[in-house]
């Protein structure tokens, strides 16, 4: 669920569960004030240690969304050096499969440009991920024939080597993009941050106190949430995966072959 809503209806659905939490417990608050004197003590202490509870559910979701972040950069960057690497030794192939794999290389680093921009799971990145199959199939075929036709050769089994790489890093890739965080941990931090809030209006409101400080403490609570949720969407929101590595490796193919056909 909290992957297919917008930015702005996720931050719809945390600050709005915030305020009717803090909402709710004041109000609750409020009608046992005059009855209630003696739960002031209790109530105090569970909703301490709640708070630091759910600091301690907050941080964990967070670890988690920070790794799988790091992982999607981190297989960008591999995919980009595993592609540039197949590009410069087809490079030394023998002609004619030297320029007709260049070219199928370059349509090859569209298509991860493509699904580095696209929604994961979306049709735009379904598609993406098809062309480079249909790509990666006639850069195999290409490459057995460059076998065949010099079976002693280094270069072709060097090329082979590192096209066999190349077609690993995009399985990393569509792996690493579908690995999100469980929905079942997002839901239980945002439940445990809306009681705690709630709980700490209540007793606020219990002391006759204000409850501003609740509010302050929302702020942080939907703040951090927010950046959880952002973290493990890679192309919505502020944080995204960048796709630098693959736009420069891009740029760089527009240049003539450093190395010339044998």
């Amino acid at each position: 669920m909290f992957f297919r809503l917008s930015s702005v209806e996720l931050a719809a659905l945390v600050i709005g569960g915030a305020l009717a939490a803090i909402g709710i417990g004041y109000l609750v608050g409020r009608s046992l004030r005059a009855r209630t004197a003696d739960l002031h003590e209790p109530v105090g202490i569970v909703q301490t240690a709640l708070l630091g509870f759910v600091g301690l559910i907050l941080a964990f979701g967070l670890s988690l969304a920070v790794g799988r972040y790091e992982n999607r950069r981190a297989s960008v960057v591999d995919e980009a050096n595993a592609i540039g690497t197949t590009y410069l030794r087809a490079q030394t192939l023998a002609e004619p499969m030297r320029s007709r794999s260049l070219e199928l290389l370059t349509a090859y680093t569209d298509t991860s440009i493509r699904l580095a921009d696209a929604v994961p799971s979306s049709a735009a990145a379904k598609r993406a991920l098809a062309d480079g199959q249909g790509l990666q199939r006639e850069l195999w075929a290409l490459a057995g024939r460059s076998l065949a036709a010099a079976p002693t050769a280094s270069a072709p089994r060097l090329y082979v080597e590192t096209l066999n790489n190349m077609i690993d890093e995009q399985a990393v890739r569509k792996a690493v993009l579908n690995n999100r965080v469980p929905p079942a941990v997002l839901w239980f931090e945002l439940a445990s941050a809306m009681i705690a809030l709630g709980l700490l209006s209540f007793y606020l409101a219990l002391l006759d106190r204000s409850v501003w400080t609740v509010l302050i403490a929302a702020v942080l609570v939907s703040f951090l949430l927010l950046v959880t949720f952002d973290l493990d969407r890679p192309r919505r929101g502020l944080i995204t995966v960048p796709d630098t590595p693959l736009t420069d490796l891009r740029a760089s193919m527009d240049e003539p072959p450093a190395a010339a056909a044998p």
